[in-house]
């Protein structure tokens, strides 16, 4: 997968404009959190698609939001119309939870100090 790609650009920009805006409403939102969201999306979009039947997507006030959107913004990406497979939404959800996990180094929000500036 090419991540110099405009469309995939603009999905990771969709995923991250949709989690800026759950740090913002939310302010027990922390990256730890978040990075649950974020693989609980992956969970929820797989069982869209007809996979992962058996495994539980966790539901709690603070990701609830964060799994909504992720799925949201894959049901409308994924498919013929835009040439986007199930395995690239996967993999861009990934390399935004990359992102999390290493801006969680410089504190419990520190992804979304990292983002508001740029997103």
């Amino acid at each position: 997968m090419e991540l110099n790609n405009a469309m995939h650009l603009a999905i990771l920009q969709a995923i991250e404009s949709g989690l800026r805006a759950e740090y913002d409403a939310m302010p027990e939102l922390t990256d730890g959190l978040c990075t649950i969201g974020l693989d609980n999306s992956i969970v929820a979009i797989k069982q869209k698609f007809g996979f992962a039947k058996n495994e539980a997507v966790r539901s709690h006030s603070a990701i609830n939001g964060i799994v909504a959107h992720v799925v949201g913004v894959g049901s409308d990406n994924i498919g013929e119309a835009s040439g986007l497979t199930l395995k690239e939404f996967i993999s861009l959800i990934n390399t935004v939870k990359k992102s999390v996990l290493r801006h969680s180094v410089f504190g419990a929000r520190g992804y979304h100090d990292f983002i508001r500036n740029y997103v």
